[in-house]
């Protein structure tokens, strides 16, 4: 992570503490393939870049690193953590498993307020399938996802999931940029949104489960791509 000469400062919010605002910030920046697996995090820059003392930067990459993001070397360096399938995988179980009775529940109730709110996002991400800006896509992807959870009444399972999901989300973005990728995804939401429309669980669980498939389904494609991002 190379500081540029003489950084200005990124401003914080004022009233939050200091180390939970720099852990989003990097974790944004980590999930986003901004910061690659193996870079290097300097401590004195990441001081200079925020402004602030060894203390919430120390605490910020403690946080991290139980996320699995970072790897933290005592004496050496902290560098951001290469993917691991693994935990990849074990995130997806855990992931497939809470999506399918939230999409189970959506259905049995079939709310005509949920599903125009699914729709005013799928209407979105259409909107963006032929673009390559795949940072905003993959926005409404999450929001997506959140809004079910949330419907379902179970936000704090949203949470879970995304604190865990580092490893699978990197994996996943590398995935997106894949031609027709984008378009996929848009219709396997589609295909949730009617089955729950319909008040039809079992089809809305099928089409969940072979939309939550495709990318662990092609990881050594994925690797071989990108050969220097993954845990040996």
């Amino acid at each position: 992570m190379t500081a540029e000469a003489n950084p200005s400062p990124l401003r914080l919010e004022r009233g939050r503490q200091a180390a939970p605002q720099v852990f989003d910030h990097l974790r944004e920046r980590i999930l986003a393939l901004d910061l690659k697996p193996g870079e290097v995090l300097s401590r004195v820059e990441l001081m200079e870049q925020f402004g602030l003392s060894q203390t919430p930067i120390r605490d910020a990459l403690l946080r991290l690193a139980e996320e699995g993001l970072v790897d933290i070397f005592p004496q050496h360096a902290t560098m951001v953590s290469p993917i691991d399938l693994t935990h990849a995988r074990h995130t997806q179980f855990l992931r497939r498993s809470i999506e399918l009775e939230v999409v189970r529940t959506l259905a049995l109730a079939a709310d005509a307020t949920v599903v125009a709110t699914l729709t005013a996002n799928l209407d979105r991400q259409k909107a963006m399938v032929n673009t390559e800006d795949y940072q905003s896509f993959w926005a409404l992807d999450q929001s997506f996802h959140r809004a079910m959870y949330e419907a379902a009444g179970v936000p704090d399972l949203w949470r879970l999931v995304r604190s865990r999901s580092g490893h699978l989300e990197r994996l996943r973005k590398l995935h997106l940029p894949t031609p027709g990728k984008t378009m996929r995804i848009h219709s396997d939401h589609s295909l949730i949104v009617r089955a729950i429309a319909a008040g039809d669980p079992d089809q809305a669980q099928r089409h969940l489960r072979d939309h939550l498939a495709g990318t662990l389904g092609l990881v050594d494609t994925i690797r071989d791509r990108y050969p220097g991002y993954f845990r040996d």
